[in-house]
């Protein structure tokens, strides 16, 4: 691979805003792939792909280059060039490259790779924490394969079209696509690139989802003609999957904090086809009130650390501290404490989240059981999900079965 000057300068200029202020990873991939209309889809991918790397890698490249934030554009430089001699590519004789010590970065990375914590590069604090809560063993894949590159997956809106149409429009486009075993309304992309281009993406056929994202709104076991609660909606990616189990038939009711969110889903839902979706603010305790003992089913798609999902969202390691754990956890515990109540006698609740520490998952799950409220619940089932064992974002999901009253 040959590197070209100003894709470099872009890409070093994208991690000085992350890394020096503060600003998030994809808002700033997204303003570099508008900077120079010329570039072609390579050229914005080396963008893109170097960034994240840079950001995925940033402990371990700091330390092999001996630099410490804030960084300066030289030490962007030094990051940029142990970046590219790790991936085995010739620096070329630029002045920002000069006296790059090549043997030296090597040596320091056999070095270093004895280390997890900086190997894997993770926060000291959050290393130490992930080791305690899924045990040494597990941590030590769970890390190897958050660091992985994300798969683009692909959710078949069936309320537009089926798997095997929507594979074959693709498929007509040069795009190839791969069957998931156990995901049956996902598809893999053969090789990354941009689907938002595409008719079949326009005309609503299909959303971005990771395969285990998928997952939650399955398992919420959702009819055609069920009143359903999504409380926690977003832009509404779930939403708009529990729209399509329910072919459109129902009432679905997506509910959120944030009312531009909600906006953002309204557009969404208006391309899928789902026309069984109507949007609730959350503003005061009303909503939620007007609906106790309403709600066949109701999805919690929990607020949560993230660490299920670093792979997609690298730069959470770096802004993330300590303290927002305890803060999460505190919230999980409200939300679950309201928002069940909106399910009636029978009806059954999914507690979700994109995290992988126990404490946020299931010990949420046990503690709730315990409450007042819970006792009107039974467990049925829970599901975790490991990024090493699936191959996708790690997620947990806990089915609820309110208790009818003899």
């Amino acid at each position: 691979m040959r590197l070209h000057r100003n894709l470099c300068f872009a890409t070093v200029d994208g991690l000085l805003q992350i890394f020096n202020e503060g600003m998030y990873a994809d808002k700033v991939v997204q303003m570099l792939l508008k900077r120079d209309k010329r570039w072609g889809s390579r050229d914005r991918g080396f963008v893109a792909e170097t960034t994240y790397d840079i950001v995925r890698w940033k402990r371990l490249y700091a330390e092999i280059a001996e630099v410490k934030e804030p960084f300066s554009r030289d030490d962007i430089w030094r990051l940029f060039a142990v970046w590219a001699t790790l991936k085995g590519i010739k620096l070329p004789d630029w002045k920002y490259f000069e006296g790059t010590p090549t043997r030296k970065i090597k040596g320091r990375f056999d070095e270093l790779s004895k280390i997890r914590k900086i190997k894997e590069s993770f926060p000291d604090w959050m290393d130490e924490l992930v080791a305690k809560e899924l045990g040494e063993a597990i941590w030590n894949k769970e890390a190897v394969a958050l660091n992985l590159q994300a798969d683009v997956i692909l959710r078949v809106n069936t309320l537009k079209t089926t798997k095997e149409q929507l594979k074959t429009e693709l498929f007509d486009l040069d795009i190839e696509t791969e069957e998931i075993k156990g995901h049956p309304s996902a598809l893999k992309l053969a090789e990354r690139g941009n689907v938002f281009i595409t008719d079949a993406f326009k005309k609503g056929f299909f959303e971005v989802q990771d395969a285990n994202s998928q997952l939650v709104s399955e398992f919420a076991d959702v009819k055609a003609g069920m009143k359903v609660v999504d409380t926690c909606a977003g832009a509404g990616g779930k939403t708009l999957h529990l729209a399509a189990l329910m072919e459109n038939k129902g009432q679905l009711i997506a509910m959120d904090i944030y009312e531009n969110k909600l906006k953002e889903l309204k557009r969404r839902a208006k391309r899928a086809g789902a026309h069984n979706i109507e949007m609730k603010v959350i503003d005061s305790t009303k909503p939620i009130k007007k609906l106790h003992d309403k709600a066949d089913r109701v999805i919690i798609d929990a607020p949560c650390s993230g660490l299920g999902v670093l792979r997609r969202n690298p730069g959470a390691k770096w802004k993330m501290q300590p303290e927002f754990i305890e803060k999460i956890k505190k919230t999980q515990a409200e939300i679950l404490s309201s928002y069940s109540k909106m399910v009636k006698p029978g009806g059954k609740l999914v507690y979700a989240t994109c995290s992988i520490l126990p404490s946020e998952n299931q010990e949420q799950v046990n503690i709730f059981l315990a409450t007042e409220n819970g006792k009107n619940f039974t467990f049925i089932k829970d599901k975790k999900i490991l990024s090493h064992k699936s191959g996708f974002d790690g997620f947990y999901m806990a089915l609820l079965e309110k208790k009818t009253s003899d």
